[in-house]
This record gives structure tokens, sequence and C-alpha cells, in this order.
């Protein structure tokens, strides 16, 4: 297999239901985008109140995914795909 980098990027997710929700829907949203999601690292997480309620939950991500340089052929490839 031949040696390959990965860029990592930070990601904020949102939901009115669950933390879990907030990860789901920001690695959902990033995958429309980005390919070849390989891990992604809850770092943070919190919440915000509004008169005493928990209103909404909120996550903090490091997602990596495969990093392929411009102009390379697989790259080329793969924005066909698309």
């Amino acid at each position: 297999m031949p040696d390959s980098v990965y860029r990592v990027t930070e990601l904020i997710g949102t939901s009115s239901q669950s933390w879990e929700s907030a990860a789901k829907t920001a690695v959902q949203t990033a995958a429309k985008t980005l390919r070849d999601l390989r891990v992604a690292e809850v770092v943070e997480q919190d919440l915000t109140i509004e008169n005493g309620k928990v209103t909404s939950y909120r996550v903090k991500l490091n997602v990596s995914f495969k990093y392929v340089p411009e102009g390379s052929p697989t790259r080329k490839a793969a924005t066909k795909k698309r």
C-alpha cells in the first residue's frame, strides 16, 4: 500500500435532540463534499440553555479524510465521478 496523507479539519454539529445526533449531522453534512472520511474524534461537547431548559447540543469534532493534491490523477478521476 502506498504512503498516504490525511487532513484533519474541525467541524461543529448541532442538534436539538442529543450530542450523538449533533455529531451524526456534522459527519453526514461533511460527507457531501469531502471524500474518504476516515475518523471523527469528539473534542468538545456543550449545550445551550434558555429559561432553564436545554435548547441545543453542540459537538466539536476533528474529522480526518484522505488528502489528494490538486492535479493528482486520483483527484481528477474522483472529480469526474461527481
